[in-house]
């Protein structure tokens, strides 16, 4: 299926060398998801140079795996996260609730929830 900004995608929202057409099932999309997952907090945490809790971990993974490794790292958030700022990072996840230049209910949903996550720590 086509994402809301029109991006092939399959199972849990894999979006990498996906083609139009293709199908899956349950085991093989959590298999994906695990593995996808695992490869975007690697590359989330590699950009990570201060000491983060659980709750900001798993925040911050979610986040980066909706978004992307690359847009994690140039993001305000990972700036005032590594700064120091730590209530100021978790506060920049509420700011992406758009796609396709329209805020979507369905991100407002997500970032309010990784926001809460990030916040209990």
């Amino acid at each position: 299926y086509k994402d809301v900004v029109g991006v092939p995608t399959i199972g849990f929202g894999e979006t990498k060398n996906v083609k139009m057409g293709e199908k899956t099932d349950v085991v093989r999309s959590l298999r994906v998801l695990e593995d996808s997952m695992n490869d975007h907090a690697k590359g989330m945490v590699s950009c990570i140079k201060v000491p983060i809790s659980q709750g900001e971990f798993d925040a911050y993974t979610s986040f980066t795996y909706n978004v992307g490794v690359h847009a994690f790292c140039a993001s305000a958030l990972a700036v005032k996260l590594n700064k120091g700022d730590y209530e100021g990072a978790c506060k920049e996840l509420l700011k992406w609730d758009h796609a396709g230049g329209k805020q979507l209910p369905g991100l407002t949903r997500r970032r309010q929830e990784e926001f809460k996550k990030c916040s209990e720590g």
